[in-house]
């Protein structure tokens, strides 16, 4: 059998749905304007830098939604969906998706962002696997803490294998062929670690890594 995983942002779509959802939470009035978008700016650079503390990231993220009602979350989660992760869509990214639905393959969705972020949106493009990092629930409310590893950088491999041996044993899959698209150098760990790499219009880092290992290069941008 073959498994088909994709990164989110940047790579299945045409942005950071993280930092998207920071701003996103500024324009609604939910945080304090300046200093939440000074933070999500820094954060976001530290990304790309290769320097992210994800905890302290993921800490930032998930406080606002700690002071909000499920409501209120489902809420702001469907205009942000409708608003501005919609424009982010990209038809090449939804193509490539249908060509592995059509030859049988399994597709997983492996990311850093939080699953609340993360899944309507994974959903949404007809992916029914998704492995992203855990926010904290207690009593149906956000702690504002991850819960186990986050889905970032080696963080990744650890949270593939540990799916692909519940997919063994819940459903007698076993997976001898595994593709990673992605766009960022944060991901080289996946990268090598999968039968084969795909970098997704990369970042300068991963493009020279990529040549480097032979591995694929394309583009998902309109």
């Amino acid at each position: 059998m073959k498994l088909a995983i994709f990164d989110l942002d940047h790579t299945l779509l045409a942005g950071d749905s993280d930092y998207e959802w920071g701003n996103f939470l500024v324009s609604e009035g939910v945080v304090n304007t300046q200093y939440y978008q000074q933070k999500n700016d820094e954060f976001y650079q530290q990304y790309q830098d290769k320097t992210l503390d994800i905890i302290e990231y993921q800490e930032f993220v998930l406080a606002p939604l700690t002071q909000l009602s499920s409501d209120q979350r489902n809420t702001l989660h469907h205009r942000f969906m409708a608003t501005v992760i919609a424009p982010l869509r990209q038809q090449k990214a939804d193509d490539l998706i249908a060509k592995h639905q059509k030859n049988g393959d399994t597709l997983l969705v492996i990311t850093a962002t939080n699953h609340f972020i993360a899944s309507p949106i994974v959903r949404a493009m007809g992916i029914h696997n998704v492995l992203a990092t855990d926010p904290e629930i207690v009593d149906g409310q956000f702690t504002g803490k991850v819960m186990g590893t986050p889905c970032f950088q080696k963080g990744k491999i650890m949270r593939l294998q540990s799916w692909l041996t519940q997919q063994e044993k819940d459903h007698q899959k076993t997976f001898n062929h595994m593709t990673f698209y992605s766009d960022s150098i944060n991901d080289a760990p996946l990268l090598g670690y999968v039968n084969r790499a795909i970098a997704v219009d990369p970042d300068d880092k991963l493009r020279q890594l990529a040549e480097e290992k032979n591995w694929g290069i394309i583009s998902l941008r309109e």
